[in-house]
């Protein structure tokens, strides 16, 4: 990566200074001492891939704009030297957290460059991440009402009810759930006596039920990446992309993926992708 580094480096800059140099220098001892060179290389590659076959690839955005390294490598395009963004936002070695680089491509070319990784590293090595739906307020009322075969007309009735806020206690207001309504919004209490059994009946396993999971989906953009078939690792399941398509997912999801030793790689879909890098790219021109 060293190698590639400082190729970059002379690409960006023409002749670097010395302050160039040592930032750079610095930047690749961080990466090297807190194991993250093979991380920054499979970026490399995968955006690589993407701008050698025509696909768009965003700028960069968040704390990855601020590292030299990311710059050089061109996995982004934006200087942190000239607008003077902080290397230590991204990555510190006084505060561990692994590195996060939100890689945007657009929407057709994004399962290109999914594909070709998939190809690359092993179908095996390779997983989506899951997602789990929880039984939201409104919703578990719903479910349980038609469960308990309380007619639509109630069940709607009953899910209106829940407050989009409730009367602030003690200076702050209190999360929206069901205990929470029943205890502070006099509407919703008073369903406890209403002289349907079943109201009431649908209320208190409602309660019950609520936050529990509903459902399961795919992550919309995350992606492991693994050295060893994923399934040494974390178990994993089939689930439905947005296109309908079986692809395999972890059943860790995005939250916890991290304490299993796996990193989190972020391909992000834009439609408008195509036209931002024609704007950015005359803006930048006309900068020049």
């Amino acid at each position: 990566m060293q190698k590639l580094c400082y190729e970059g480096l002379e690409k960006r800059y023409g002749d670097p200074s010395e302050e160039l140099k040592n930032r750079l220098s610095y930047e690749l001892e961080t990466i090297h001492q807190m194991g993250y060179v093979d991380y920054f290389l499979i970026v490399w590659d995968f955006i690589k891939y993407a701008k050698d076959h025509g696909i768009s690839v965003g700028p960069g955005r968040g704390s990855a704009a601020g590292s030299i390294v990311s710059y050089c490598l061109e996995i982004t395009t934006i200087d942190p030297i000239r607008y003077q963004l902080l290397f230590e936002r991204f990555l510190n070695p006084d505060r561990i957290s692994l590195p996060d680089i939100d890689v945007d491509f657009d929407d057709d070319g994004r399962y290109r460059v999914l594909n070709y990784v998939t190809e690359k590293y092993g179908a095996d090595k390779v997983a989506h991440i899951i997602t789990y739906t929880t039984m939201a307020t409104k919703q578990v009322i719903k479910d349980v009402a038609k469960v308990m075969q309380l007619p639509l007309q109630e069940s709607n009735r009953l899910a209106k009810l829940v407050p989009e806020h409730l009367p602030e206690v003690n200076g702050s207001e209190p999360k929206i759930n069901i205990p929470n309504c029943l205890k502070y919004d006099p509407a919703m209490r008073a369903e406890l006596q209403n002289p349907n059994p079943l109201v009431p009946k649908v209320l208190d396993f409602s309660e019950r039920l609520e936050g529990n999971k509903r459902n399961t989906g795919v992550h919309a953009c995350g992606v492991i990446i693994g050295r060893d078939p994923i399934t040494d690792w974390v178990p994993v399941s089939t689930a439905k992309d947005p296109d309908g398509n079986t692809v395999i997912t972890t059943q860790y999801e995005g939250s916890v993926i991290e304490e299993t030793g796996m990193i989190k790689m972020d391909f992000l879909g834009l439609r408008t992708l195509s036209i931002i890098t024609v704007s950015y790219t005359h803006l930048r021109a006309h900068e020049t």
